[in-house]
C-alpha cells in the first residue's frame, strides 16, 4: 500500500487521519516540558532557537581557576547582592541561582540555607568553605549580558557540549522544523473523533522547541508521512509516524540525550500516544563527551532520520503473524514462562480481551496487553520494567 493509499484509507474530511491510541506506550516526557516552560522559553522555529542559544555562546567564555583563589564579596548596602572575583580578573561576576548552587555543592555547603541568609553572612560562609576546602581546579562559564554573570561551575574535566551544537545537528536533518523538511513540530489529536491532524499552526502554545538559561529540549515528528504496520480490528490501517526528542544542558544541569520512536499521535498536552520501538541514548558531560556527540549521538540522529521504516514494519508484522497461544492454558503458560506473576498474567489476558474483543493469540497481542497494563502502573520503575519486557518480546519476534 502506498503512502497516498494509506492516507486515503485513513483520512477524514478535515485532512487528518484516524489513529488507535489504545495500543503501545504513553510517554509523558514532552508533556512535562510543555507544562513547565514559560513563554520566554518557547521558540517557533529551529532558526530562532539556534539564534538564541548561539548568541549566548558568543557572549560567553570558559576558563579554569583554583577554587581557593575565588574571592566572595557582599554589599552591606544591598543584603541580596553577592558577587565573586575570579583569579585573573578585577571585575566581579554575579552568580546565577544555578551556579551559586554548584559552588555551594563544591564546598559541601547547603545552598538552600545560604540563600536564606543576608548576602554578607552568606558570603562569609561561602568564603570560609572555599578557603578551607581542599583546593582544586574548577571550570567556569561566564557570560557578558549587560553585566558579567557566572553561569556554571564544574570540574576541570567537564566535557561541555554547547546547546547550539545540538540544535545545529537537528537543523541538518530538520531545517527550520516548521515543515520545510519532513521533520516538524507535531500536530494534535482530536479526542472526540480519534482523528490526528498533522497540520497545526505553530504558536507558543503548540511549539515543542524549548530553551532556558539551563537547558534546551526539542521534539519533532514526521507526521505527514504515516506508515501502515498492520490492520486494526475494524480493518482500517494501524498508522504510525516517526518522532524524536533530544535535550542538553551546557551548564551541567542534565546529560545530553536523544530518544527515537514510532508513535500514533500527540495530544494537545503534548503527551505521546501509541509509542513503539522506543530507543534512548544519553551522554554524560565527561572528558570525551564532545567526541562521543560527534561520533555517536549526531550520526545516530541522522541515521534514524534517513532510515527506512521497513525493519519496524516487518517486525510488527512478524509479531502479529506469530501465533503463540490458542487456548487459555497456552496463554497462561506463555506469560508465566516469561516471568509474569499469576496476577499479572490474568490482568494482561483480561486487558487484551477487553480492548480487542478476543483473547491474545499472537506475540503482538501479548505485547499490546503488557504495555496497556504498564500504562496503569503508578510507580515508574514497575512501569518501565513491564515496557522493557514487552519490547524484548517484540524484538525476539522480529
Amino acid at each position: 500500500m502506498t503512502q497516498v493509499e494509506i492516507l486515503d484509507a485513513a483520512r477524514d474530511g478535515a485532512g487528518g487521519y484516524k489513529v488507535d491510541v489504545s495500543r503501545g506506550e504513553r510517554i509523558g516526557r514532552v508533556s512535562s516540558e510543555w507544562f513547565s516552560r514559560p513563554d520566554d522559553e518557547r521558540y517557533l522555529s529551529l532558526s530562532d532557537l539556534f539564534a538564541a542559544v548561539y548568541g549566548r555562546t558568543e557572549r560567553s567564555r570558559t576558563r579554569t581557576v583554583e577554587s581557593a583563589a575565588i574571592r566572595v564579596e557582599a554589599s552591606r548596602e544591598d543584603a541580596e547582592r553577592l558577587t565573586l572575583v575570579l583569579p585573573g580578573s578585577d571585575a566581579p561576576v554575579a552568580p546565577t541561582h544555578w551556579s551559586f548552587g554548584q559552588l555551594a555543592s563544591l564546598v559541601g555547603a547547603p545552598a538552600a540555607y545560604l540563600r536564606q541568609l543576608p548576602a554578607p553572612l552568606a558570603g562569609i560562609n561561602l568564603q570560609y568553605g572555599l578557603t578551607s576546602h581542599r583546593p582544586e581546579q574548577v571550570k567556569t562559564l561566564e557570560i557578558e549580558d549587560g553585566r558579567v554573570e557566572l553561569r556554571a561551575v564544574t570540574g576541570p574535566d567537564y566535557g561541555r557540549i554547547f546547546d547550539h551544537e545540538l540544535v545545529a545537528a537537528v537543523q541538518r536533518i530538520a531545517g527550520n522544523g516548521t515543515g520545510d523538511t519532513r521533520w516538524k513540530v507535531p500536530g494534535v489529536l482530536d479526542w472526540s473523533t480519534g482523528i490526528y491532524n498533522p497540520r497545526v499552526d505553530i504558536t507558543r502554545d503548540t511549539t515543542t522547541l524549548y530553551a532556558s538559561d539551563r537547558d534546551v529540549f526539542l521534539f519533532l515528528v514526521d507526521d505527514l508521512n504515516p506508515i501502515e504496520a498492520g490492520r486494526l480490528p475494524d480493518g482500517s490501517p494501524d498508522l504510525y509516524f516517526r518522532g524524536f526528542y533530544c535535550w542538553n544542558s551546557e551548564v551541567g544541569a542534565k546529560t545530553l540525550g536523544m530518544a527515537s520512536f514510532y508513535l500514533r499521535a500527540v495530544c494537545q498536552n503534548r503527551n505521546l500516544w501509541g509509542v513503539e520501538d522506543f530507543e534512548e541514548i544519553t551522554i554524560r558531560h565527561s572528558k570525551y563527551a564532545a567526541s562521543r556527540f560527534a561520533h555517536e549521538a549526531a550520526p545516530a540522529l541522522t541515521r534514524f532520520a534517513n532510515s527506512s521504516p521497513l525493519p519496524f514494519v516487518n517486525g510488527i508484522r512478524a509479531a502479529r503473524e506469530k501465533i503463540v497461544a490458542r487456548s487459555d492454558e497456552d496463554r497462561s503458560a506463555f506469560l508465566r514462562k516469561r516471568g509474569f506473576s499469576k496476577a499479572e498474567t490474568t490482568r494482561i489476558i483480561e486487558t487484551v480481551l477487553m480492548e480487542e474483543g478476543r483473547p491474545p493469540e499472537s506475540v503482538f497481542d501479548f505485547v499490546q496487553g503488557i504495555t496497556a497494563v504498564a500504562r496503569d502502573k503508578p510507580h515508574q520503575d514497575a512501569r518501565l520494567d513491564l515496557e522493557a519486557r514487552a519490547k524484548k518480546l517484540l524484538d525476539r519476534a522480529a
